[in-house]
């Protein structure tokens, strides 16, 4: 074959894409992503185990430069973005994490940090309210030292105690995150004391969603429907008790619900993720998806990835739906919930998510969330293998299983 010749036969397949792509979003009007959020580093000082990165993550280490993310601003703030979240990993790894900031701030985007709070001293965080960081969002993982620092496989609880101090001292709106599971669930009143006491404006409740890591803990993680319950009605007792002095998020777990959420608001509808190599993604777990290849914003523009790439164009409007999703009249609602968890709960991310009640899937969810009551000595039926902590060692033990399979 000549180079012409495969020149011509790439450009072609490219152009057989582009109009896949074009005809699956023709009654969808595409419009600019508000949510920029920028995945600086897989890197962490924690190991939580429900952690939403990629299992392989260790296998690539390639960031973007801080000229690179400064192009990446400047392109989505242009196209329409509105608020700028630096995550990671641990963003505070990032010597340039100032600069960013400093940018951010310059081009006008609501600008969010989202830590763990390892690295978050006062010299930093007094740089970063000069420079007009907005918004600090601080996770823990429970209210108490021995829990959180199991759950992360750390000693860093009375470090974020800290952080959280400093926190209000540079006068941030306090925003706490906590993510629960059946490790945590029964404390949720000490939780919400512990925000309390923190003079925390915000508290986010967010159940573990089961990708990642967390899919792969499951079996530990889950729990049972009557903890959930419990701690839904503790939370309402508060909100009651508390009114606007703490507002509180809670997050139901999706395997619990009847219909599915609105995924992101919809693929490629509001939000824009940009991995720390540079893959653009319109969700944080989207690089499960099988036979979607991912832009990279060292490569195209963000303006021909967010209107015209395949992978964002995938699953806009209905014309990919399958029944019971197309006939459905909740679909411009939902938009057929998450196609991870279709995925990951069907092998198939075009089914209908298993979370609906319409779902052929359904019954088999539920089975998973009945498996998760405990028995008569309180350890629930699936838990057959250890806890995994997300680290480099394990993430490239996934990277080197998956490369086996990929070869065989």
């Amino acid at each position: 074959m000549t180079g012409q010749t495969q020149q011509a036969d790439q450009a072609q397949e490219v152009e057989v894409v582009n109009r896949v792509a074009d005809s699956a979003v023709q009654d969808f009007v595409v419009t600019p992503p508000l949510w920029l959020l920028a995945e600086l580093t897989y890197r962490c000082p924690l190991h939580c185990v429900f952690c939403y990165n990629p299992l392989n993550y260790a296998e690539n280490r390639n960031e973007l430069t801080t000229d690179q993310w400064f192009d990446v601003m400047r392109q989505a703030r242009k196209l329409g973005a509105a608020q700028l979240g630096f995550s990671g990993g641990e963003p505070l790894l990032r010597d340039d994490l100032e600069e960013l900031i400093a940018e951010g701030h310059r081009l006008g985007y609501y600008t969010n940090l989202i830590t763990s709070g390892v690295g978050l001293t006062e010299p930093r965080i007094a740089r970063m309210k000069e420079l007009g960081l907005d918004h600090i969002q601080l996770s823990f993982q429970d209210s108490t030292k021995e829990m959180n620092d199991f759950l992360t496989s750390t000693k860093t609880f009375d470090l974020k105690s800290k952080v959280a101090k400093l926190i209000k001292q540079y006068d941030y709106p306090m925003v706490l995150n906590v993510v629960l599971h059946r490790y945590n669930l029964d404390h949720i009143d000490r939780i919400i004391e512990m925000a309390i006491e923190m003079d925390v404006e915000y508290l986010e409740l967010a159940n573990t969603q089961y990708y990642g890591w967390g899919l792969v803990n499951r079996a530990h993680l889950l729990p049972s429907r009557e903890q959930l319950q419990r701690a839904e009605a503790t939370v309402n007792e508060y909100r009651a008790k508390l009114g606007n002095k703490l507002r509180i998020l809670f997050v139901v777990p999706d395997y619990f619900e009847e219909r599915p959420k609105a995924c992101m608001n919809g693929w490629g509808s509001v939000f824009l993720a940009v991995a720390a190599d540079g893959a653009a993604l319109p969700c944080h777990a989207a690089r499960s998806l099988p036979g979607l290849t991912f832009p990279n914003v060292l490569e195209d523009s963000i303006h021909d990835i967010w209107h015209h790439s395949d992978a964002f164009n995938r699953y806009r409007g209905d014309a990919w739906m399958k029944e019971p999703c197309k006939t459905c009249p909740d679909k411009k609602k939902d938009f057929g919930g998450c196609r991870c968890q279709a995925l990951a709960l069907t092998g198939d991310a075009t089914n209908a998510d298993p979370v609906c009640s319409k779902s052929p899937h359904h019954d088999a969810l539920q089975t998973i969330v009945l498996h998760a009551q405990p028995t008569k000595n309180g350890v629930p039926q699936t838990v057959t293998q250890p806890i995994l902590f997300r680290t480099d060692a394990n993430s490239m033990r996934f990277a080197s299983a998956g490369a086996e399979s990929s070869n065989k």
